[in-house]
């Protein structure tokens, strides 16, 4: 994650200083609000695989130092964390990981759920066959890595296959609030929390693909009952 902030840093220098002199210049605050949301994902990744556990404080100097950059986009990536529910800022104390509860679990599916079903609704009559093979594609390597020991794998790749038709729905706001949900992590501690098994899956998303592929009505609820397996 790190080598891959830090080049498209550099990349962002260089499209600001290569602009067409006739246009304005990229403002500053574009620039530091894309690399802040890379260093969001950087700390979201970092509380999926328990570097900051529930409660751990998350020191804005120190991720600053260790990314190369300075303190404000990693205080702009605080505040996008914040506004997700994922960590959580006391006076005098700074940041913290939030203490995750089945209540947050119980509460984010059902939304997570219902954002599905209405790209489905929009996808279906559009999907192509490319997207269709990429559905295949991310499933089969999910069965590839079915039943091995790595779950932040086999998750990741679940998480590819629902990302895939969110984004084929085509609706940018849609794209946008779902991943704003923080879907990898909230997958994870559902996953950690309730021994939820992956090994299923692949079976539920060779059943949606040919949904898709026939068009069916029904391949919206489909999917929203499938998301809802994942639901404490």
């Amino acid at each position: 994650m790190i080598d891959h902030i830090l080049p498209v840093k550099t990349h962002l220098r260089t499209l600001r200083l290569t602009c067409d002199p006739v246009n304005p210049p990229i403002p500053a605050q574009l620039l530091r609000t894309g690399l802040a949301g890379q260093i969001r994902e950087f700390i979201v990744e970092g509380i999926s695989s328990g570097r900051w556990a529930p409660g751990e404080r998350i020191v804005e100097r120190r991720i600053a130092a260790e990314l190369g950059v300075s303190q404000g986009p990693v205080r702009e990536a605080l505040r996008q964390l914040e506004a997700q529910r994922l960590i959580e800022s006391l006076p005098n104390r700074g940041a913290r990981v939030r203490d995750f509860t089945e209540r947050d679990l119980a509460e984010i599916f059902p939304v997570r759920a219902g954002l599905e079903r209405t790209a489905a609704e929009l996808a279906v009559p559009r999907l192509s066959d490319e997207c269709l093979g990429a559905l295949e594609e991310h499933n089969r390597k999910l069965a590839e890595a079915a039943g091995g020991e790595d779950l932040r794998e086999q998750m990741r790749l679940s998480i590819a296959f629902h990302r895939e038709i969110v984004e084929a729905a085509g609706n940018r706001l849609l794209v946008s609030v779902w991943e704003s949900l923080g879907i990898e992590l909230w997958t994870t501690l559902s996953l950690r929390l309730h021994d939820t098994e992956m090994y299923s899956k692949p079976s539920e998303h060779a059943e949606l693909i040919e949904a898709f592929r026939r068009r069916d009505p029904e391949a919206p609820r489909l999917l929203h009952d499938h998301v809802m397996n994942y639901a404490p």
